[in-house]
């Protein structure tokens, strides 16, 4: 899949993101320059791994047939280390049910091998940019 992003018309900065048959809108703060009209880059990149594991830990609890019946997911981040070369999550996973502790110990270790988890931690990412003209 492609992923898309261009400038979204009134806006300082903000730009329309195109995934596939969905959009959003990214944007960073007023105080960054931009019109806060959306989630900045980091937001995104920080709402990937919550999501991941929320859909992680229902799929594998509907396919071990675990009674989960909700997860929430908050991601805190800790970027003050970030020019340092350290970018700090932490994920908080609450899960609703009638869950024995093994259970919950168990979606715990799935939820850490969310493909996002991965992806951030043990995957190396290379990017090749090109620039050329409209």
């Amino acid at each position: 899949m492609s992923v898309q992003s261009r400038r979204k018309p009134g806006l300082k900065l903000g730009q329309t993101v195109i995934l596939g048959q969905s959009s959003l809108i990214a944007d960073v703060s007023v105080a960054e320059g931009g019109d806060g009209a959306g989630p900045s880059p980091h937001d995104l990149y920080d709402s990937a791994l919550a999501a991941c594991k929320a859909l992680t830990v229902l799929w594998y609890a509907s396919r071990k047939k675990i009674p989960v019946e909700d997860v929430t997911v908050s991601v805190e981040r800790d970027d003050t280390q970030e020019r340092a070369g350290t970018y700090a999550l932490t994920a908080t996973l609450r899960v609703s049910g009638p869950l024995s502790d093994a259970q919950l110990k168990e979606l715990h270790a799935v939820a850490d091998k969310c493909p996002i988890h991965k992806l951030m931690t043990a995957v190396q990412t290379t990017i090749r940019t090109d620039v050329g003209r409209m």
